[in-house]
């Protein structure tokens, strides 16, 4: 598939999968919603219940801001399924500008949030990197 049907497909996605790597080097992996503004993938720590507000992911986009981001489909018909991956750079966001732009992209996406915009800081992934598969016979 072609980047433009890539990022299509990404787009209309309602979550995700966020990769981040732990200090010491090992993987982690949370599923995420998420918006896209002109092709960087936004997501926010919202205000469902959590235990901690020092959240793994953050720590890690500290330490490293290498991450992967996956969408993907799945069916019974296999002849449907696909997976589209970005490979980045994360930055995180406390303050206005970028992070309002991203909320406002989210609440467009998600009803809750129209409702209960996310108070945590936003998370930005520039792609370094898009590959994907779908299934061709």
């Amino acid at each position: 598939m072609d980047q433009a049907e890539e990022l299509a497909r990404i787009a209309a996605a309602r979550y995700g999968h966020l990769a981040t790597v732990r200090p010491d080097g090992g993987p982690h992996i949370v599923v995420v919603t998420f918006a896209m503004i002109d092709g960087t993938v936004v997501t926010a720590i919202d205000e469902k219940p959590k235990t901690t507000l020092r959240l793994q992911r953050l720590v890690n986009l500290e330490t490293n801001p290498a991450v992967s981001f996956l969408v993907d489909h799945y069916d019974d018909d296999w002849t449907r399924l696909w997976w589209v991956r970005i490979d980045g750079t994360a930055a995180i966001h406390h303050a206005d500008g970028p992070r309002s732009r991203a909320i406002a992209a989210l609440a467009a996406k998600y009803h809750r949030y129209h409702a209960e915009p996310p108070l945590g800081p936003v998370i930005a992934i520039t792609a370094d990197r898009i590959s994907s598969w779908a299934y061709s016979e």
